[in-house]
């Protein structure tokens, strides 16, 4: 069957409510289920595109720069965003005159934040005591840490921090949280 005006614009429209939603595809085996970042991380739904060890530094990383960030799935919101095609993501990264693809910077940040810890501490990131990590993450925002190698740092801590910030207050929950009314475009079917 040939796609019509009317079902593309049907299926745009359920597209753009799953997105005001947070609700994104995952592939868990061989079906597709629509979760939240949230849902896909309590559930252990599989990457697609980072390793474990990035996950962990940027679970990590996720917290230090929003606590909660973690627990609201930033990871499993980025490694979606990271698996589909360059036009349809989300991430901040995609704004900033980066080349996809995408996942090239994540992994060279990723391992960068690895670099400047072991650097300063002789210990990977996800190894480091708060206070030092915390630090560390101050220190990337303003300059580039010693043993930094990979993408400016300061650009790798805003586009990091904004995929937290949208993972945890992209939506009414987290609109709510900030005391802003939520003003959806399309308002979505249900909250998450």
């Amino acid at each position: 069957m040939q796609p019509t005006r009317r079902t593309l614009l049907i299926g745009a429209a359920a597209g753009t409510a799953a997105i005001g939603l947070g609700v994104l595809p995952f592939v868990i085996g061989d079906r597709t289920e629509h979760l939240t970042p949230a849902e896909a991380k309590h559930r252990g739904v599989p990457l697609t595109s980072l390793d474990s060890a990035e996950a962990d530094i940027l679970g990590r990383l996720g917290d230090i720069l929003l606590p909660g960030a973690d627990q609201a799935g930033i990871v499993n919101f980025v490694d979606h965003h990271l698996s589909v095609p360059s036009p349809e993501s989300l991430l901040m990264v995609r704004y900033m005159d980066v080349a996809p693809p995408y996942l090239d910077f994540y992994r060279a940040g990723l391992a960068a934040m690895d670099g400047a810890a072991k650097a300063a501490h002789g210990q990977p990131f996800v190894k480091l005591p708060a206070q030092a990590a915390e630090q560390l993450v101050v220190a990337m925002g303003r300059e580039q840490p010693r043993g930094w190698q990979g993408p400016p740092s300061q650009l790798f801590y805003f586009v990091t921090r904004s995929d937290a910030v949208d993972v945890v207050y992209g939506t009414r929950a987290g609109f709510e949280k900030l005391g802003i009314p939520y003003m959806a475009h399309i308002e979505p079917e249900k909250d998450w």
